[in-house]
């Protein structure tokens, strides 16, 4: 299965998708494609070092989001992309790529949804919200995108607990290594597999 990530910063979660790639965790699959919204990610350095192909398109560059949208959608349908990854990507999808790759779109978020989740929840800001709130865990949630902000159908969810030293930067270190870089690769093998379906909104996954 070809897969194109979407990135837009550091690409740790990149990082450990290629690992799992590499190493043999992940099997059959392929990353085709990287896109950066950003021309300064270091995403990019991490994937031309592994001869990955990379894109740049950032939202703005593009007067129109439809642009943008059709941009997008051609660099994916280029690379023959089958499964869109978004790994720390911070622009918004436009509905012409999610029509395109239905319930092929996935997103790691750094919260258990319906938690700490949706427009301005990004990056830090998740974890600060966990530790005002004085929730006892928090962790990571993989999920299907659709035109809405983290309202997609949930695929996996992996919870850790919250530490009484806790900072939001430590909380978001911990869940991303210990929820976010184990999830997501178990998604993509998942539906690499093809064991995911969305039935009525929710997502079943075969065990056999």
């Amino acid at each position: 299965m070809n897969i194109a990530i979407l990135v837009s910063g550091g690409g740790t979660n990149l990082q450990a998708i290629i690992d799992a790639v590499e190493n043999g965790t992940l099997h059959d699959v392929k990353i085709c494609k990287v896109i950066a919204s950003n021309r300064n990610a270091y995403a990019i350095q991490r994937a031309e070092k592994h001869d990955i192909s990379v894109s740049v398109i950032s939202r703005k560059d593009f007067l129109e989001m439809d642009a943008y949208d059709n941009a997008m959608l051609l660099a994916l349908q280029e690379s023959k992309t089958e499964l869109v990854v978004a790994a720390g990507f911070l622009s918004m999808i436009g509905i012409r790529v999610l029509t395109a790759f239905p319930n092929r779109v996935i997103n790691v978020h750094p919260a258990l949804i319906p938690a700490f989740c949706g427009k301005g929840m990004y990056g830090i800001k998740p974890h600060e919200a966990a530790l005002k709130k004085g929730v006892k865990i928090s962790g990571a949630t993989v999920h299907f995108l659709n035109e809405h902000y983290d309202e997609g159908p949930i695929i996996l969810q992996k919870a850790i607990d919250i530490l009484q030293n806790d900072t939001p930067e430590s909380l978001q270190l911990r869940i991303m290594k210990e929820c976010e870089q184990v999830i997501l690769p178990q998604a993509i093998q998942l539906i690499a597999d093809r064991k995911v379906t969305v039935i009525d909104g929710r997502v079943e996954i075969r065990t056999n």
